[in-house]
């Protein structure tokens, strides 16, 4: 049943804002906790764990969401439940102190985000679902929508940053606090999903289906059409970038504080602080895909996502929180079309191009790619290398680092102009041919 509109778009904003401050609490502020515990080489295994998950839980939970729970109880249980553990993660480490131990704290943390991850394709299809059935163009009206979860996220990294724990003295993103913070939140969310409005199962059928249709797995059949293929792939590839800066930017400008040059500069002090302009050009960013997919396509909209990649991790290579900390500015700045541009516009791409009842299965088999196989194999190549060029090198050289990427980021962008064709002109093309 449909309601008050401005009523939906409040609530789904809520849910937005919710869903993306738990995870800013400790995305990007983890690695540096992890440094300063002795876990720095365990960084890049902490960050391929989300997407060792996303290989198979958000497929796993939009077919539950497609088939027999609705999605709204879904995102419930899934947040209630990396709640629960997130908090585990944090008394844990509060306990250990120095001494705290990988595996105990690791493990935690897995399932804590095994659940969480699901959510993000999960909270997508929620409000699609509500859009739609308001009367609203998700491509027009989500966008504006989900700019509150990158606010979201940018809060609880300034709450995580400036906050410090009174007995340590220590900022919250240098301490356990950032799990409790997290912790707390999904809490909320765990229960302020059951308000949201229903998103309802696929009907069943007395026709008989095949395993494949009665368990979701047909989303994989999107593959066999040639350029979703191509499509799926050039996700997984930049799904590889996504989660490097994460993981490593607060590490490595943190760092510069060991630099008597840098000692004393504010970036170098207030590393979360910095990197939150990365989600702050995400709000602008966000707000312009609805122009750039209208006058440019999906193909050179993930085109500029694709060269924006290249400027985030060259740009770090060259930077310094001391004369060269504009550099630093503008790798953030441009980070919210290398973010946005490849995220938000690919998820609206797949719920145009695809069936209305494999919906919530075709966005976590995007998921699947992006932040699932690309994730964690880009995050495990990531951490070789750093590891190479920092952890294991006697002559430590971030800069050396972020420039191997930058090269990859260039290279997936170049094979991508050359072998995704642009669908709007495949449409055009083929609108051509049947005119009589």
């Amino acid at each position: 049943m449909a309601e008050n509109k401005s009523n939906i778009t409040l609530r789904l904003i809520l849910m937005n804002f919710l869903q993306y401050a738990i995870w800013g609490a400790y995305l990007t502020s983890m690695g540096g906790f992890l440094g300063r515990v002795g876990l720095g080489p365990k960084i890049w295994l902490f960050f391929a764990t989300q997407g060792f998950v996303s290989i198979f839980m958000p497929a796993l939970m939009g077919i539950v969401a497609d088939k027999w729970i609705p999605a709204q109880k879904v995102l419930s249980i899934c947040q209630g439940i990396a709640a629960l553990f997130m908090l585990g993660a944090g008394f844990y480490a509060m306990n250990a102190g120095e001494a705290i131990q990988f595996g105990p704290f690791y493990a935690l943390y897995a399932i804590s985000v095994a659940f969480y991850m699901p959510t993000i394709a999960i909270s997508n299809s929620v409000a699609y679902n509500a859009l739609e059935v308001n009367g609203k163009d998700p491509v027009k009206d989500f966008p504006p929508i989900r700019v509150f979860g990158t606010v979201g996220f940018i809060c609880s990294m300034l709450f995580v940053n400036f906050v410090k724990d009174p007995a340590s003295g220590l900022q919250f993103q240098h301490s356990f606090w950032q799990f409790f913070v997290s912790g707390i939140l999904g809490l909320i969310l765990c229960g302020y999903a059951l308000t949201l409005p229903n998103c309802p199962c696929k009907p069943k059928t007395a026709e008989k289906q095949s395993f494949a249709e009665a368990s979701g797995l047909s989303a994989f059949k999107l593959f066999k059409q040639g350029q979703f293929a191509v499509f799926f792939i050039f996700s997984m590839l930049l799904g590889a970038s996504l989660q490097i800066t994460n993981g490593y930017a607060n590490t490595f400008i943190t760092s510069f504080k060991e630099n008597p040059l840098y000692a004393g500069a504010w970036g170098a002090n207030n590393a979360n602080a910095l990197i939150s302009i990365s989600q702050m050009s995400e709000t602008l960013c966000i707000l312009l895909i609805p122009f750039f997919m209208k006058k440019f396509g999906i193909k050179k909209v993930m085109l500029i996502s694709m060269f924006a990649w290249v400027l985030r991790f060259g740009l770090f290579g060259a930077g310094n929180p001391g004369p060269g900390v504009w550099m630093f500015v503008l790798s953030c700045i441009v980070y919210g079309m290398a973010f946005d541009f490849f995220n938000i516009s690919g998820s609206l791409y797949v719920n145009q191009n695809t069936d209305k009842a494999m919906r919530s299965s075709a966005q976590g088999l995007f998921m699947l790619m992006t932040n699932g196989l690309g994730a964690s194999i880009g995050t495990w190549a990531a951490g070789r290398v750093v590891n190479h060029f920092v952890y294991n090198s006697p002559n430590p050289s971030w800069s050396t680092a972020w420039y191997v990427f930058a090269a990859y980021a260039c290279l997936v962008g170049i094979l991508f102009m050359i072998l995704f064709k642009d669908p709007e002109k495949l449409a055009r093309k083929q609108a051509a041919v049947t005119e009589p």
